[in-house]
């Protein structure tokens, strides 16, 4: 894995740190790479529950290398799309520490997780058109989908920037904590999901995901064809034993 992503594992969580602060964390092919490699290890380990996606040097990520585009480098990685990740997010949780500017691409990248936790002085915003170009790694999709739609449509129609405070009015993001202490946050967040039935959180976020284009007619049925396997599951058993035991549940994933 290159340098230009660095990965660590602790308590279940595993952190994705961009790692190119010189260029305000940019994406480039390399990024893009990392990023792809360590999201197939957080959902293939058994061992691992949560990812948390950060950025090194008190900024989230600026987008788009703009000098690798220019000379043809593509930060783009087949049937993962931008990032290596806005195309196929992990089955497990993700949650984005954002700090400073999570612009374009970067913006990108933290609504494709399934939390944020942003820092007070965080930024956001899909600022592509100021370029010539359009927010095409999700942002044109996601954001109407996570925003009030005429929000979204301001904020792709005029590339300008919202802060932290506005952004979880808006219900964007899920926390705002002082700036420097967004990872902290974001562990913290993880460790309660950790925490919980490893199955049953896995379940529980594809029902979450997959669900918004069922039918109403049909929606109970597919969600049981998912979450069937929780109440069968040797953990739903733990559970509950363990709730009339008084003593903390050992998952088994199964």
């Amino acid at each position: 894995m290159s340098d230009a992503v660095i990965t660590e594992v602790s308590n279940g969580v595993m952190t994705i740190t961009i790692n190119r602060p010189e260029a305000k964390n940019a994406v480039n092919r390399a990024v893009a790479q990392g990023i792809a490699d360590a999201v197939e290890e957080l959902d293939r380990n058994d061992d691992l529950r949560v990812g948390i996606l950060t950025g090194a040097n008190n900024t989230f990520c600026s987008g788009m290398d703009l000098k690798a585009f220019v000379s043809g480098e593509t930060p783009m990685i087949e049937g993962k799309g931008f990032g290596g990740l806005v195309e196929a997010p992990p089955v497990k949780p993700m949650i984005a520490a954002v700090e400073g500017y999570a612009l374009a691409g970067g913006c990108e990248l933290a609504i494709c997780c399934d939390l944020i936790v942003a820092a007070e002085n965080a930024q956001f915003g899909i600022p592509e058109v100021k370029r010539g170009l359009a927010a095409a790694a999700g942002g044109l999709m996601r954001l109407p989908r996570q925003l009030p739609p005429r929000v979204a449509m301001e904020l792709a129609l005029t590339g300008d920037f919202i802060d932290a405070g506005r952004a979880q009015s808006l219900g964007l993001i899920n926390q705002v904590v002082a700036a420097g202490s967004a990872l902290e946050g974001a562990h913290r967040l993880a460790a309660k999901i950790a925490a919980n039935g490893p199955l049953a959180v896995r379940c529980s976020k594809q029902v979450i995901v997959e669900s918004q284009n069922w039918d109403t007619d049909a929606m109970f049925e597919r969600q049981m064809a998912i979450l069937e396997k929780i109440f069968r599951s040797e953990d739903a058993i733990e559970g509950a034993t363990a709730f009339a035991e008084k003593r903390a549940p050992v998952w088994k994933g199964r």
